[in-house]
């Protein structure tokens, strides 16, 4: 009788052993969500590798539009996710902030709006109704539900632009932006810094008097509410990450010169072990 009762002692013993180490390694589990856009994938990229050298298996989930990300974001099926809070994504935030956290700021730097070639005679965008005739009346857009879509709309009410907003893709904006200009022919479009275009693009950003593109944005992480609560240590680590906007702008450039996104993210990695040293530090605080 003693013997069963040790058997059963060591089976149950063993059983709530396997059930703690799998309820510890489903903690130290992290889902990021993230979209794959130039700006926001190499933050998240980094991160996740920051997370993995703190312990943590990280899964990292791409969105395609904000809507769907808050989404997800606040019925938990992503933890944390990196989004510029205050201006881009201000109207996602205030609908689901209630459910969700601010963690940290993990960059600085986003500035976006409407530009045109450097060759094309305006400087503001409120002279463009001069050249609405030269292409089009259209200003060639990106993926519908994008901040900075909703910011161009703003801005063509604003300043009585004789002006469509083309819904499309930053792929076929880029196409048709490359090919516009190698035509040396007027296009209206928009970007945004950081990104590799800018740097190859001879494009100037127009005046904006009315102010109704955001000044430079700050990236967040966030988190669905209770997150920092519930992980404290992961919330000094992922408060210890920041990547300047330059570094992203680097990046990017790599990846358009043909490497991936981990390529060029785990080069940049390789490059800067003393800053990621320091984080760790800082984590442990």
């Amino acid at each position: 009788m003693r013997n069963i009762i040790r058997k059963l002692t060591l089976v149950v013993a063993t059983f709530v052993a396997v059930a703690s180490a799998q309820a510890q390694a489903q903690e130290k589990t992290i889902t990021i969500g993230t979209m794959g856009w130039e700006d926001l994938l190499p933050v998240s990229l980094i991160t996740k590798k920051f997370m993995e050298k703190e312990g943590y298996k990280v899964e990292l989930v791409k969105f395609s539009e904000w809507g769907i990300a808050f989404g997800a974001l606040s019925k938990g099926d992503a933890d944390i996710l990196v989004s510029q809070i205050n201006y881009v994504a201000s109207d996602y935030w205030e609908k689901n902030k209630t459910k969700l956290e601010k963690i940290s700021v993990v960059s600085h730097g986003l500035f976006q709006g409407l530009v045109v070639p450097s060759y094309v005679p305006v400087d503001s965008v409120d002279q463009l109704n001069q050249i609405s005739d030269k292409v089009g009346g259209k200003i060639i857009g990106i993926e519908p539900g994008s901040g900075l879509m909703r910011e161009v709309g703003e801005a063509v009410k604003a300043y009585g632009l004789n002006y469509k907003v083309v819904e499309g893709s930053t792929a076929a904006m880029t196409a048709e932006l490359q090919s516009t200009m190698q035509r040396k022919e007027p296009i209206v479009t928009m970007l945004w810094k950081p990104s590799w275009m800018v740097m190859k693009y001879d494009v100037k950003f127009l005046k904006d008097p009315k102010h109704i593109f955001a000044p430079p944005q700050s990236y967040y992480w966030i988190g669905k509410r209770g997150f920092s609560a519930k992980d404290p240590h992961a919330r000094e680590a992922l408060a210890s990450v920041y990547v300047p906007i330059e570094d992203i702008t680097a990046i990017n450039g790599e990846v358009k010169d043909g490497k991936t996104f981990d390529q060029a993210v785990d080069d940049w990695w390789n490059q800067n072990k003393d800053l990621v040293d320091r984080w760790s530090v800082m984590a442990e605080k």
